[in-house]
């Protein structure tokens, strides 16, 4: 009697420890289920470019970039690449100077065939490079093609939230893409506090000028247009020193004489050097401040004798990243509430 109890009762034991067995075994292939789905979810991110969104791989190896304002983000970032646009970037640049990144040329005559020939997994397109979009997918369609050139964004309403956003969404999207998003989130935190302290410096009442000088001549950079300086004075609030009608966004200003410029009589110059950001015929070029300083027409307006003048980074008209702004912002808060 107790011998058959004895095997009844070991029979019971056999059976839970079976389904125990197998309980913990369907445990541990349902977690790693789970986290063979989590990797999977994690191999691409959604991202919203200029003409929508689509799927991207994260850390995407062969990296064509020709997006201005990504390339000093990347490169702080420690990201390598594959192919740049070497003639429109700074030379100072990691990526200009390593011989492994490929050469794409400017944006008048790119060389595409060397963007196939690097097989990128991910092409970042925007600003100069923004009307090969359709070129580039097709040379290349098993690659994202993303276009962060969020100038025709219809969602901002003027140029300068424009400008601001779309240096946000450009941080942002690489910061996905790159698994940066904490310095992403840092580098757009740091953007608006420089706006901050810009605005808070100006006064709301001294007029500003803002030229461009290419060439040894000074160009007007009318408000409201172009990149840099023109959607700035509807993020400050600057009051224009000389508003012209039938403006361009054209890279070495508009041609409005200097005697004009002078006659405005700004309290302030805000001057981008076009020259000292581009690897033309530097044995020609005269740096901006030699030329604002030598000019007779400008020697006698208020920027002149007060001082009060502002230079954009040398490298801004080639580096156009959050990073640039960030440190343009923080030179106007330091001059401006002097």
């Amino acid at each position: 009697m107790k011998k058959n109890l004895f095997v009844k009762l070991f029979g019971i034991l056999a059976v839970l420890t079976l389904a125990a067995c197998s309980n913990d075994g369907g445990t541990q292939e349902s977690a790693e289920s789970d986290t063979s789905q989590s990797s999977v979810a994690a191999e691409t991110v959604e991202i919203t470019d200029a003409h929508g969104t689509l799927e991207v791989p994260v850390n995407p190896k062969n990296v064509v970039a020709l997006d201005s304002r990504s390339f000093e983000t990347l490169a702080d970032w420690g990201i390598e690449l594959a192919a740049v646009p070497k003639a429109v970037m700074p030379s100072d640049s990691i990526y200009y100077n390593d011989d492994s990144v490929e050469d794409i040329g400017n944006h008048r005559e790119p060389n595409l065939e060397a963007l196939a020939a690097a097989n990128p997994e991910l092409v970042i397109v925007g600003q100069r490079f923004g009307g090969y979009y359709e070129e580039i997918k097709a040379l290349v369609p098993d690659a994202a093609v993303i276009d962060l050139n969020f100038d025709v964004s219809e969602e901002a309403e003027t140029p300068g939230e424009n400008l601001i956003e779309g240096l946000k969404n450009t941080t942002i999207s690489l910061g996905k893409i790159f698994d940066k998003t904490a310095e992403a989130d840092a580098l757009v935190a740091e953007l608006d506090e420089a706006i901050t302290g810009a605005k808070e410096a100006y006064n709301g009442t001294d007029t500003v000028m803002s030229v461009v000088v290419s060439g040894g001549n000074i160009g007007f950079s009318a408000p409201h247009s172009g990149r840099v300086w023109g959607p700035l004075y509807e993020v400050f609030d600057w009051v224009p020193a000389l508003d012209v009608d039938n403006t361009t966004s054209d890279h070495e200003g508009d041609e409005i004489s200097v005697e004009a410029i002078a006659q405005s009589n700004p309290d302030w110059i805000f001057v981008l050097d076009r020259d000292a950001a581009t690897s033309g015929d530097e044995e020609h070029s005269v740096p901006a401040q030699d030329v604002i300083d030598e000019s007779p027409a400008l020697a006698d307006t208020t920027a002149i004798t007060e001082e009060q003048v502002v230079y954009a980074p040398a490298d801004t008209y080639t580096n156009e990243s959050i990073e640039t702004f960030i440190e343009l912002f923080e030179n106007l808060a330091t001059s401006l509430s002097k």
